[in-house]
């Protein structure tokens, strides 16, 4: 014979109704300290950074950038995250002037580099550095500066960059070549036609 008993009904409820007041109590402690609402480090936001281009120049590309918002180093130095990418449209423009206008709808900065991309080559396929970066060699220009055109410190999150560029025909990879940014899918292709 067994000298166990079973859980009455009492305790049953007791816990029931302590789960309950943890999980209000835990609920009401996170609205009130907000922990889960800062956008990353000070370095990352401008005071102000939510802005509009200015009309663009030639033909309009929209490129939005987003990310996932939380990186770390994987074993080896590489960034665990492949939740990152740029997306561009249209895909495919007349050849000529072009503005690149840049969104950041992401968490972490952000730049828009213009890379020719040679015949036979697919975007995503370029060598990475020690540096966790690409080489730019090429570049055709940049928008990486918040509220602003061509080359800075970075697009801060939920801010717009831009760029005019002339685009001859051929193929181009836009990228975000801030360390580990490309290896985790920031690149697309662009297209200038005749």
């Amino acid at each position: 014979m067994s000298t166990r008993r079973r859980p009455g009904v009492w305790q049953i409820v007791a816990a029931a109704a302590a789960a309950l007041v943890l999980g209000i109590a835990s609920t009401v402690l996170l609205a009130a300290t907000h922990p889960f609402s800062s956008v990353g480090p000070s370095s990352w936001r401008a005071h102000g950074a939510r802005c509009a281009a200015p009309a663009p120049a030639g033909r309009t590309v929209d490129v939005l950038a987003s990310d996932m918002g939380h990186m770390g180093l994987a074993p080896g130095g590489w960034h665990g995250m492949s939740m990152m990418n740029l997306t561009v449209h249209p895909a495919t423009v007349p050849a000529g002037k072009v503005t690149l206008r840049v969104f950041n709808a992401g968490r972490l900065a952000h730049e828009v580099v213009v890379l020719p991309l040679p015949a036979g080559q697919s975007v995503g396929s370029r060598a990475i550095g020690s540096d966790l970066k690409i080489a730019e060699t090429g570049s055709r220009g940049e928008a990486s500066r918040t509220c602003g055109a061509g080359t800075g410190d970075g697009i801060a999150p939920g801010s717009r960059g831009w760029t005019t560029l002339t685009l001859t025909p051929g193929r181009y990879e836009l990228v975000c070549n801030f360390p580990g940014h490309y290896a985790s899918g920031m690149y697309t292709e662009l297209d200038a036609t005749r």
